[in-house]
């Protein structure tokens, strides 16, 4: 039997770099600011994800077909990124994969960058970014940076297998969640989020752009949340909104 998740390398692929998770999930948050990242580091596509789970699309860019699920990198830095829906069913084997592969590239650091839904986001002006982290230094690292830590709430989705995979390994990797819209594409929220991850990390990322051309990406982005939208609400993602329940 093949295995149900692929990850197909067509370059050399460095070892102990960052590794940076953008995925569709609320307000495709991750996903664009990773697209505003391997945009402006000019990164190069270096591999991509196989799986008979993920739908039978294939992304033309210049007339050329690609993966919907592409990993981006140069030598200190892996971007990972997917230009459709992941489905509620293949999330938890991806993102097992997606651990299992940073974790034999001996990652320095596995970061996701998501959207934490809030519902008067319209009146919010400078969207809050939250973080957690898979270890208590990192948590501290996190604090001592200025970053707000999530203290108590739910994470679904993506992002919340990816902490708790690298949790249970002690596995390093941290989450920066930018209050978002639900169902509504957020480049400011991308842009809150980037730039706390500056203050973390040594990139180096302008987000003025995201800014600037907010209504251009929210208008392109429009179909990609659609189809991301019904994949969370078989996720039940609206769960976020819950506090936890400690007995």
């Amino acid at each position: 039997m093949s295995e149900p998740v692929r990850i197909v390398e067509k370059k050399p692929v460095p070892s102990e770099a960052i590794i940076l998770q953008g995925l569709p999930d609320v307000g495709l948050v991750g996903l664009i600011a990773a697209s505003n990242i391997i945009s402006q580091l000019n990164l190069t596509d270096i591999a991509h994800v196989e799986s008979d789970l993920l739908p039978p699309v294939a992304v033309l860019h210049e007339g050329f077909p690609h993966a919907p699920l592409r990993i981006f990198g140069n030598n200190d830095l892996i971007v990972t990124i997917s230009e459709t829906a992941i489905p509620a069913k293949a999330i938890q084997p991806i993102m097992r994969a997606l651990v299992d592969w940073g974790q034999s590239k001996k990652m320095r650091l596995m970061v996701s960058i998501g959207g934490m839904p809030v519902p008067d986001r319209q009146d919010i002006k400078e969207p809050q970014v939250f973080g957690a982290a898979s270890t208590m230094s990192l948590l501290s690292t996190l604090s001592a940076k200025g970053v707000k830590i999530l203290k108590e709430g739910y994470m679904v989705g993506p992002y919340a297998l990816i902490m708790r995979y690298c949790a249970e390994r002690n596995l390093p990797a941290i989450a920066l969640l930018a209050q978002s819209f639900y169902n509504y594409p957020d480049p400011e929220a991308a842009a809150a989020a980037l730039q706390e991850l500056t203050k973390i990390t040594k990139l180096k990322v302008e987000v003025s752009k995201l800014l600037e051309k907010g209504e251009e990406i929210r208008l392109r982005a429009r179909d990609v949340m659609k189809r991301t939208q019904r994949e969370l609400t078989q996720m039940k993602k609206s769960q976020e909104y819950d506090l936890p329940l400690y007995v």
